[in-house]
């Protein structure tokens, strides 16, 4: 029997799904409510019906601005090249996540998101695609773009979250460190994509919408696997305190404020060009898009990043791991 509409969560569901940051901080999941015959009905056939391949509808398109040579094209292909990485060597990542799992439930909601970022890749890819980058030879122009960003950025911090899970056989650490490290800093960028292509790139803001779905499930469920793990085990805090503190002197030696800042620039001249398809649009609450500046911007997302940290540490029973992420 198919599935119906009524049957799809409305955390899952396109028109009702909340947005990142309120999602994120809010919404409770277990891995054991999301599991297999959770994702099948609910994400394959619910969040992603007519967005599969692309991660938009036809009626989401991508206009004629954003194939035109500019500075705002340029801005967008290096986040999608960005993104694009990002999520492929998460993937690559959470393979040793659905090998070290401790339970099936564990396992099977690390398969799916697997199979999320697999596709969070291959849709912000497919996106450059249709920006006017030739397929042929795409995955090195990816290469060559985002060389730097993978060396200052990616390896460092996946290196992290490998030498956990895999190295150690920590699985919980490691679970915190997607978590709390990795989603949890890089997920408020995800949420600033959204909002910002809103109005210049209605393909792009769908992509988005798309991944920060699933992006709410991924930190809720890891945060409810940390926060059972305490329960059963509070003589772990200390070893997850120390994780958290590790993330975040790692965190401090990584130069992402350059790389995302060298984007922002690029679309804020695009902005300038193009300024009337924006018009009065708030990309927060009493702040017009036009009238910000990429630093703005950037700090903007690191408050959203503390906000978030601050609700997801608390609901896994962490508040004092707040301070520590908070440290400059």
């Amino acid at each position: 029997m198919a599935e119906s509409a009524s049957s799809i969560p409305p955390e899952t569901d396109w028109d009702t799904a909340p947005g990142l940051l309120d999602g994120a901080m809010t919404l409770e999941l277990s891995a054991e409510q999301c599991n297999l015959g959770y994702w099948l009905p609910a994400v394959a056939q619910g969040t992603l019906r007519d967005r599969a391949r692309t991660g938009h509808t036809d009626a989401e398109p991508t206009p004629a601005h954003m194939r035109a040579d500019g500075p705002l094209r340029d801005a967008q292909i290096l986040e999608l090249g960005c993104r694009s990485l990002a999520e492929e060597q998460a993937t690559r990542v959470l393979g040793h996540y659905v090998a070290q799992a401790t339970g099936v439930a564990e396992m099977e909601f690390f398969a799916t998101q697997l199979v999320d970022e697999a596709r969070h890749s291959m849709v912000f890819r497919n996106h450059l695609v249709e920006l006017g980058v030739p397929a042929v030879g795409l995955f090195d122009t990816i290469a060559e773009l985002t060389a730097d960003y993978r060396i200052d950025v990616l390896d460092p911090i996946l290196d992290f979250a490998l030498r956990t899970v895999r190295d150690d056989g920590d699985f919980i650490g490691g679970v915190a460190v997607f978590t709390i490290v990795i989603e949890g800093v890089l997920a408020p960028a995800a949420e600033l994509s959204e909002r910002k292509w809103n109005r210049l790139d209605p393909a792009a803001a769908a992509i988005a919408r798309g991944a920060s779905i699933d992006e709410i499930r991924h930190l809720t469920v890891g945060s409810s696997i940390v926060r059972e793990h305490l329960r059963r085990n509070p003589s772990a805090r200390a070893a997850l305190l120390d994780v958290v503190r590790r993330g975040r002197e790692l965190w401090d030696t990584i130069p992402d404020r350059k790389h995302i800042l060298v984007r922002e620039h690029l679309f804020q001249e695009g902005l300038r060009e193009h300024g009337a398809l924006v018009g009065d649009y708030e990309v927060w609450p009493g702040t017009r898009l036009v009238d910000t500046e990429p630093e703005e911007r950037y700090e903007m997302a690191e408050r959203w990043t503390d906000k978030m940290a601050a609700a997801r540490l608390a609901y896994m029973g962490l508040p004092e791991a707040v301070e520590i992420l908070r440290l400059t």
